[in-house]
């Protein structure tokens, strides 16, 4: 059974060359947190200053009951003492020692933890796919097989959070793609709250559960992934792209005759291209926005797959020829469709409207966009 999320709480001051780094940060921890911003925005800083590389000037850092830092009462935890998993760009594995000596290696710094460990040896290496490896020195292997290793070692010191500061930004593509699969396996299948570092939205959205948006040593929004994406007021900072609407659902069906499948997202259902996960898995689908079409009238004799019936709740005009429309599809989900300011005017798009969105199943390509949760 999972446990209750603890909560990380951190109110810091840091001076710093590029700027002044301050955070008010109080979320709760699970599943896999993603902190997002350009390079430069205050990531790394972040988590070195949960992990205790980095010491505050001043502030206060605290995960459930436990005061890593607190400059009003002099309270400093050392780093070994904060039963933290830190896993790098580099892999910083011991060359002299094979995969599996480095993985051991994570048990004897878990200490008293080890007797009741949340990851055992056995079930660790079966989940990171480590069991041909194990033999090996580090100079054999691939980028990738060598950051599995890392995040292995991390996760059999039994921490009591994981921090994984951009694990993927040395490898190639396809080393990329290979751990990327394995890190949402360790997302759902191990009850270790992971802090992950990224600037790449890809991964955002492939992974994150919730997500804390920095930029310039500053907070600029932190909740549930979902939530932060669908904010007007944080789109550009998110690298500028129109990604649409994040969802989230089970594949119910596979249609082989058709090459479709299924995603029951409550409320609604999408048909995508054929995904590669059984019936009954978790999954996510982004949506976007410049493919979702509006209609009035409900839509009959047409081509499109997807017609999900809705609720205006905004119209907001953007720059040049263009304005977003928001569409209440379920009580938590709202579709975003971008559309221009003049179909908006001829179709009196106001809030209230019952619409219908149209959403071709090309547009949710299952290799790009049909992403397993």
């Amino acid at each position: 059974m999972a446990m209750a999320a603890q909560r990380l709480h951190v109110t810091v001051a840091k001076r710093l060359e590029q700027f002044d780094f301050r955070c008010d940060l109080d979320l709760p921890l699970a599943g896999l947190t993603a902190l997002f911003g350009p390079s430069g925005a205050g990531k790394s800083t972040l988590i070195n200053l949960i992990a205790g590389l980095h010491q505050p000037d001043e502030g206060r850092v605290a995960v459930g009951d436990t005061v890593f830092f607190d400059s009003a009462t002099r309270t400093e935890l050392p780093v070994h003492a904060r039963a933290l998993g830190m896993v790098f760009q580099d892999a910083r594995l011991f060359p002299h020692q094979t995969a599996r000596q480095n993985l051991m290696f994570g048990f004897k710094r878990a200490g008293n933890r080890a007797r009741k460990p949340i990851a055992t040896f056995d079930a660790v290496v079966e989940l990171l796919g480590l069991a041909a490896l194990l033999h090996q020195r580090p100079h054999t292997l691939s980028g990738g097989e060598k950051q599995r290793v890392a995040i292995g070692r991390a996760l059999l010191a039994q921490p009591r959070v994981l921090l994984m500061d951009e694990p993927l930004a040395s490898l190639d593509v396809q080393r990329k793609d290979e751990v990327l699969a394995y890190v949402g396996r360790l997302r759902d299948e191990f009850n270790v709250p992971i802090l992950y570092v990224s600037h790449a939205l890809d991964e955002v959205l492939r992974l994150a559960t919730s997500l804390v948006l920095l930029d310039q040593g500053r907070v600029i929004a932190s909740g549930p992934v979902a939530e932060v994406l669908a904010r007007r007021d944080v789109r550009d900072r998110l690298g500028g792209g129109e990604f649409g609407t994040l969802v989230f659902g089970v594949v119910s069906a596979h249609d082989d005759r058709y090459g479709l499948s299924t995603i029951d997202c409550g409320g609604f259902v999408l048909r995508v291209p054929r995904v590669q996960l059984s019936v009954g898995s978790a999954c996510r689908a982004r949506i976007p926005a410049r493919d979702v079409a509006l209609t009035l009238a409900r839509p009959i004799d047409v081509s499109i797959t997807n017609r999900i019936e809705g609720v205006i709740e905004s119209v907001v005009p953007l720059p040049g020829a263009y304005a977003e429309a928001s569409v209440r599809v379920a009580p938590n989900t709202q579709i975003a469709s971008r559309i221009t300011r003049e179909s908006a005017d001829r179709l009196a798009l106001t809030p209230g409207v019952r619409v219908w969105c149209l959403i071709k199943s090309v547009a949710l390509d299952a290799g790009a966009l049909a992403i397993a949760s």
